[in-house]
């Protein structure tokens, strides 16, 4: 439990700029107390465990049989680099940049345990009619200093994705930013939780996310709950070799 509070402490020190990523920290406050934290039985079963635990030949091959389109990447610090080449069970996912460098972003590329925790959210996203989620980055480039064979985590590691904006068929759009309706320190799914005004935007959102959660998608998801760098977006994170989940 010690490793997770500091893992938690950790995170709390990501900051994520409002409309593009930017490489910088500040110290922020964590706040415990509304965290959820388990480590399921059958944890090994779970989705985000068993993405987390395959070897890159063996996620690629999931993703073949899956006939999920992507291309290989060569990425510093990421086990099993790739770029979508498509949508996922019709859900666009793209970084919020220009067209004109969508195919060269490094904040597309992801690893092939996140793609498979995305394809999975997509499944769920295409019951909203949700067809394209906008996000910061997946990928952040480590400095230069980052030995080569050295595997990161979390965005360096391309296996979180920082969601801010689904789209819909119909041009209307949940915002993160906007309809999520939390504050720092509240609960984020689960008893007693929920959006404050619930609106039916608000309400769909946290529902979106909340069954993400419930299907174990992902190890760790930040909120708005969590703290003020989080406010725009769902930092939805897998991890290799992590048999537990945090949400907040």
């Amino acid at each position: 439990m010690r490793g997770v509070l500091a893992l938690i402490l950790l995170l709390a020190t990501a900051s994520v700029a409002d409309a593009k990523p930017r490489h910088h920290h500040r110290k922020h406050r964590a706040h415990h107390g509304s965290s959820r934290f388990e480590t399921p039985k059958d944890a090994a079963t779970l989705p985000a465990v068993r993405y987390g635990a395959l070897a890159p030949a063996e996620c690629l091959a999931e993703l073949d049989a899956r006939q999920i389109p992507y291309t290989a990447e060569t990425a510093r610090g990421v086990a099993a680099p790739v770029r979508l080449t498509g949508p996922l069970h019709g859900v666009t996912f793209g970084a919020q940049v220009r067209d004109a460098d969508r195919a060269t972003t490094p904040y597309d590329i992801a690893d092939c345990a996140l793609v498979l925790a995305l394809d999975d959210f997509a499944a769920q996203l295409e019951t909203h009619g949700i067809v394209r989620v906008v996000h910061y980055s997946m990928y952040r480039p480590p400095p230069k200093s980052w030995p080569d064979d050295k595997i990161g985590a979390q965005h360096i590691g391309a296996m979180s994705i920082d969601a801010a904006r689904f789209e819909k068929a119909d041009g209307t759009a949940l915002e993160v930013l906007k309809s999520f309706h939390g504050h720092i320190g509240a609960r984020t799914c689960g008893d007693g939780a929920g959006p404050h005004p619930a609106t039916p935007p608000s309400k769909e959102l946290r529902q979106i996310l909340c069954d993400a959660v419930a299907a174990h998608l992902f190890n760790v998801v930040l909120t708005p709950n969590f703290n003020r760098p989080h406010r725009n977006h769902f930092h939805m994170e897998v991890m290799h070799g992590a048999n537990w989940f945090l949400v907040h």
